[in-house]
C-alpha cells in the first residue's frame, strides 16, 4: 500500500470517528468513555505499576480518539 492510499485510508477514518461521535449519542458515549477511563484524572496507583499501565492505556485510547475528532478537514 502506498502512501497516497494509506493517507486516503486515513481522512476516510477520520470522518468515520467524526460521523460515529459527532451524533448526540456518540457524544454521550465519548464522554461515558472519558469518565470511565480516566481522561480527567492521573492514572498513578501508588505501588502498582501494573494497574498504573493499564489505566494508562485506558486512558491513551481515549486520548487518541479525542485528539481524531479534534483535526481538521483537508
Amino acid at each position: 500500500m502506498d502512501e497516497k492510499e494509506k493517507a486516503k485510508i486515513l481522512k476516510q477514518i477520520i470522518t468515520d470517528y467524526k460521523m460515529v461521535f459527532g451524533s448526540k449519542e456518540g457524544e454521550r458515549v465519548l464522554e461515558d468513555l472519558k469518565r470511565r477511563c480516566h481522561f480527567y484524572a492521573t492514572t498513578n496507583v501508588k505501588g502498582d505499576s501494573h494497574e498504573s499501565a493499564f489505566y494508562e492505556g485506558q486512558r491513551a485510547a481515549v486520548l487518541w480518539i479525542d485528539n481524531v475528532l479534534k483535526q481538521k478537514e483537508k
